[in-house]
């Protein structure tokens, strides 16, 4: 197995996940995922070994994401957010399809550093010191925006 093979085997899901996390959509997710790895496989070379190839990877599909979201911006309708319920693990409710699709829902209308720092925590499984390394900020930075997404994401939960 050759080792761009062995990162795509290695690094599909993540980045799929990362990428359904944001969009709710599981063929744009496969979409970005693919050219995620094309775009990653292109510029391999340029890839330097200063944070982890996740990390890079995430990168590579967040701009990717980002290009096609400002592309179809003029397609895009969110709908309002639904009621919700009290006192729940989020990190557990993942789990559960019908919790994740709420979570997922309320994650789409947070701010943006709020949904990606959770998505990228939660789904992605990045350390904060690696999230904080993706935005440029502190680990500490991402830890805290971490748990202000998280407690957001639980005061829309109550009522569910």
């Amino acid at each position: 197995m050759t080792e761009l093979e062995e990162i795509y085997n290695n690094y599909f899901k993540d980045v799929y996940f990362f990428i359904y996390s944001l969009s709710k959509d599981k063929s744009v997710a496969e979409d970005i995922t693919s050219e995620t790895f094309f775009k990653a496989i292109k510029s391999i070379d340029s890839f330097k070994g200063k944070c982890d190839i996740k990390v890079w990877l995430f990168q590579i599909a967040k701009n990717t994401y980002y290009t096609y979201m400002r592309k179809q911006k003029n397609l895009l309708n969110f709908d309002s957010v639904p009621e919700k319920k009290d006192d729940f693990d989020i990190e557990k409710s993942v789990i559960s399809s019908e919790e994740s699709m709420k979570i997922h829902e309320i994650l789409q209308n947070l701010s943006e550093s709020y949904k990606q720092v959770f998505s990228l925590r939660v789904f992605g499984e990045l350390s904060f010191k690696q999230i904080g390394s993706l935005f440029g900020k502190t680990a500490n930075w991402a830890c805290v925006t971490y748990h202000r997404a998280r407690n957001k994401i639980r005061e829309e939960m109550r009522d569910y």
